[in-house]
């Protein structure tokens, strides 16, 4: 099969993944929203 063949899928992967991400992060920030900035913890935090 040549690589011309596989860019289609490729790209299609990349933009499911690229949704899924979206998705996650949306998820993250109405989570943080909910709770309040003040409770979010970053543990490599060097202060």
């Amino acid at each position: 099969m040549p690589n011309s063949d596989l860019l289609p899928s490729l790209l299609f992967k990349i933009n499911q993944n690229q949704l899924a991400l979206e998705a996650a992060i949306m998820e993250l920030t109405l989570w943080v929203e909910q709770r309040g900035s003040g409770e979010v913890v970053c543990p490599n935090n060097q202060d």
